[in-house]
């Protein structure tokens, strides 16, 4: 910019500058007063010879308002000495004697100080930015539109246990396994694609091979350019995850041993008669020779063993799924099934508390997880229970009610006439450790994990309660689709009715040439049940040392399938797989675990190592066709 040179010294001045290949590519501009905003480069300034106090102001207004780092104010002037350093000091860069040469290398030294200070000023950009993301203890990372890592904080590298320059320009697909980087890449793109914050909580493993449980943050944001990229924030809730594990099974087993009393009460009933008709049963086969006309007595009384027995496997197994610590996998539900396991463990409880109303309407069934919906249900039954506080029990009054809701939902609704609760403490009831009972009456915790396991299943819970009014607890699940509902396994079958059923066809098979099972269990009696129900189906070899039948098979003896117990002393059922896969690896694939209860790390075995799991008591239709299967 010439700022009111004089038209043969402008002339001068540009002809030295077209001279040089910097000035070539610049635009002189000429004015006769210089205007906002002044433009980068060089800017020119006539002294025209009047007071030098004119000039020192002309040089303070233009110094003011230029770009230092990326200007080089020149005044074309006659004065020297002490006022030109009068002119430097109101801002003038140079003074110079008209015209001026060397135009373009003084334009070619600004061009390059401009481009250093820019790298300078994006150099300590980049550095307080990296600063600042180091200094978060949060694992953070930025992925550009390709899902590439651009940009990583220090947290972030020690998440994954690699350098941030080995990340950079990598995808997901370089640090984790195929399916946590597919499902990394789909969040990603979800960001980018709708615009929104998009949070999940997954399973993330790093190059160790460490598992850790992580909930990320992602948004997508978008530079002045159009350019498009990713913040992802992370963090690290494994121990939260352990713990709020540890407090869902604590507060279970807290319920389950308050319902101890009700459980050993329905387990007591049906085996007082079981033992009674055991040795009565006992008794009469004792005797040289059964009367014809006992037989029939003889019959019903070994069905009334097997019904009550049949009751008490029922109960265990409810109590077993109410109380497993593992997680279980979802899937359809039942929902009335669920209900009523959640009946049987509170019926004691209820009988003597309150006037039970149970309106059980047919219903679609739920995804979710049996175990944990009777969890729900009996956890409202012992909320409503504590409502009643010492009144009668003709006057506590309790609904279960089970119907469709709005189209595509189910509800399950809990209902009382006890104390009800004012709007302060509805408000609250849902907060974790938040109780209105005596220091012993609760932890607290039943609703609050009632939310968790209703939101974990995709429904919600709600409550309508006054004070003095009783409460109303109303669940809605949303519905499986007709297919998903016919993939819910039946529930058992009666015990009699199993016990009682014709032997399968391959009962009638001819005694000879029978296919060799070999059964190891360390309960003799278990061996000598199951040899009974087979032996006319396999020949039955029956053994109480897994060791025993390793050293026999080393010796060469030959079977044609193995049924084996899981949890055994000396050598388990697991440990007799591993070295069975090394002995004879053609019998692992028809080698079969039972098992009367099973830790985390035994179900996580079975379901890599071992077909399938029988799980005891079993029912002889049952036994049979698992055997079956693994001798195919």
């Amino acid at each position: 910019m010439l700022v009111a040179v004089p038209a043969p010294v402008a002339q001068d001045v540009e002809r030295d500058l077209s001279a040089t290949a910097a000035g070539r590519a610049c635009r002189v501009l000429r004015v006769e007063a210089a205007s906002e905003p002044l433009p980068e480069g060089l800017l020119v300034l006539w002294d025209h010879g009047g007071p030098l106090e004119a000039v020192k102001a002309r040089c303070q207004w233009m110094h003011a308002r230029r770009q230092p780092s990326r200007t080089w104010l020149v005044v074309l002037t006659s004065r020297d000495g002490a006022d030109a350093e009068a002119l430097v000091e109101a801002g003038a860069d140079e003074c110079v004697a008209p015209p001026g040469t060397r135009w373009g290398p003084r334009l070619a030294a600004l061009l390059r100080r401009s481009a250093d200070e820019d790298a300078l000023a994006l150099r300590r950009t980049r550095d307080m930015l990296q600063g600042a993301l180091d200094a978060m203890p949060e694992p953070l990372f930025i992925k550009n539109r390709e899902h590439r890592f651009v940009m990583t904080n220090s947290a972030f590298c020690r998440l994954l246990g690699v350098t941030a320059e080995a990340l950079r320009n990598q995808s997901s697909y370089a640090i984790v396994p195929t399916h946590e980087a597919e499902l990394s890449w789909r969040q990603d793109e979800r960001a980018f694609t709708t615009g929104q914050t998009v949070e999940d909580e997954v399973t993330f493993t790093d190059l160790k091979g460490r598992s850790f449980e992580v909930l990320t943050q992602r948004a997508a944001y978008t530079l002045p350019d159009g350019e498009r990229f990713l913040v992802g924030l992370v963090r690290d809730v494994t121990e939260r995850t352990r713990l709020e594990t540890q407090r869902r099974l604590a507060e279970r087993m807290t319920s389950v041993g308050t319902l101890a009393a009700g459980v050993a009460h329905e387990i007591n009933n049906p085996l007082s008669y079981v033992t009674s008709n055991l040795a009565y049963l006992w008794e009469r086969v004792a005797q040289p020779v059964v009367p014809v006309e006992q037989l029939e007595e003889l019959r019903q009384v070994v069905a009334e063993a097997l019904e009550g027995a049949g009751r008490v496997r029922s109960i265990v197994r409810d109590l077993r799924t109410f109380s497993r610590a593992e997680e279980e996998r979802h899937g359809p539900v039942d929902v009335q099934r669920a209900v009523d396991g959640a009946l049987k463990l509170m019926r004691d409880e209820v009988q003597h508390r309150a006037r039970l109303t149970c309106e059980l309407e047919p219903v679609a069934a739920v995804h979710g997880n049996e175990g944990r919906l009777g969890q729900v249900v009996t956890h409202l039954l012992m909320n409503a229970l504590q409502a009643f506080g010492d009144r009668p029990v003709e006057e506590n009054a309790l609904r279960l009610r089970v119907r469709p809701g709005r189209e595509g939902h189910v509800l399950i609704e809990v209902e009382d006439n006890g104390q009800g609760m004012a709007m302060d403490v509805r408000q609250r009831i849902f907060d974790p450790f938040f109780t209105t009972r005596a220091p012993r009456g609760g932890t607290g915790l039943g609703l609050s994990i009632c939310l968790t396991l209703v939101h974990a299943m995709g429904g919600h819970i709600e409550v309508a309660s006054e004070l003095g009014q009783g409460s109303l607890f109303r669940v809605e699940l949303p519905a499986l689709a007709g297919q998903a509902e016919a993939a819910i396994p039946p529930a058992d079958a009666a015990p009699v009715a199993a016990a009682t059923s014709d032997a399968p066809p391959q009962a009638t098979r001819a005694t000879r040439n029978l296919r060799r099972l070999l059964l190891i269990d360390d309960e003799p009696a278990v061996g000598s049940a199951v040899s009974r129900l087979l032996r006319n189906l396999y020949e039955v070899h029956v053994i109480q040392d897994a060791r025993e039948a390793l050293r026999r098979l080393s010796h060469g003896e030959k079977f044609d399938a193995i049924l084996c117990d899981l949890m055994m002393p000396g050598m388990s059922g697991m440990d007799f797989l591993v070295e069975l896969e090394r002995l004879a690896p053609e019998l692992a694939p028809r080698t079969g675990l039972m098992t009367g209860g099973v830790n985390p790390q035994a179900r996580e075995f079975v379901g890599r190592r071992a077909k399938e799991l029988l799980e005891k008591p079993f029912e002889r239709d049952q036994l049979c066709t698992f055997v079956e299967t693994l001798m195919q």
